[in-house]
């Protein structure tokens, strides 16, 4: 834990997270990212998110693999709707790898990203994965030039359907003094992964708000952000 404050006293000299605006084109896009240990259900994730998005709200899933991680590279996932005031607003959602070998292609993908869940294994054996996961996430957010303290994140402990899992209780009161959101979830079933991206928009949203007036000047509030990126999987999921 005094490795992450570190690195958040350095964070503070960094440029704040901010989303791609092209003006002439009336364009904004928002870069999310899915970062966490390896196998701790990332890309599965992405997977059934994808899965649950009605068809128009949703591009092509692209997939590609590293030669020696069974986990996927990346997973890219192009959404998009247009705000009141014509505002087109586009997401692209990655996953990263999670074995350490590929820190760099973490690094990259992280890079300039507004929003990040950090995927964490409820496994007791995995503790220590996490947090080492977790300052890798703090220190790469710094080093390619986010500032931790503003970035938007979200923690999510997936696999709760395993056992010798840490409880809730267990988990949070690790993590009560923590700023961030903390959801549970099984990937597998599907179970908190529409919860785990309503809190990341939620909190990408104050962000954009505040950049760009979504609200005043484009006549988008939070809800309707939500709402119109989910589309219509807000009724056939839970939310």
């Amino acid at each position: 834990m005094a490795a992450i404050l570190d690195v958040l006293f350095i964070g503070r000299f960094f440029p704040k997270v901010m989303a791609q605006y092209d003006e002439s084109s009336q364009k904004l896009t928002i870069k999310l990212v899915y970062y966490g240990p390896a196998l701790s259900g990332k890309t599965t994730n992405l997977m059934r998110l994808h899965d649950i998005l009605t068809p128009d709200m949703k591009g092509e899933l692209m997939i590609m693999e590293t030669a020696d991680d069974r986990t996927l590279f990346f997973d890219l996932l192009p959404l998009g709707f247009r705000a009141p005031s014509g505002l087109l607003i586009k997401f692209k959602v990655y996953t990263v790898p999670g074995q350490v070998i590929h820190d760099s292609t973490r690094k990259a993908v992280l890079s300039r990203s507004d929003g990040v869940v950090f995927v964490a294994d409820s496994q007791r054996t995995q503790s220590v994965n996490n947090g080492e996961s977790f300052e890798n996430l703090a220190a790469n957010a710094a080093r390619v030039g986010l500032d931790f303290q503003q970035l938007p994140l979200v923690v999510q402990f997936n696999k709760r359907d395993l056992p010798a899992i840490l409880s809730e209780q267990e988990i949070m009161a690790r993590w009560e003094k923590a700023p961030w959101p903390v959801l549970f979830s099984s990937a597998l079933t599907g179970e908190g992964i529409i919860e785990t991206f309503k809190a990341l928009l939620a909190a990408v949203y104050l962000t954009c708000d505040r950049l760009y007036r979504l609200q005043s000047d484009h006549g988008l509030d939070c809800d309707s952000f939500i709402a119109q990126t989910l589309g219509g999987s807000l009724s056939s999921a839970k939310g």
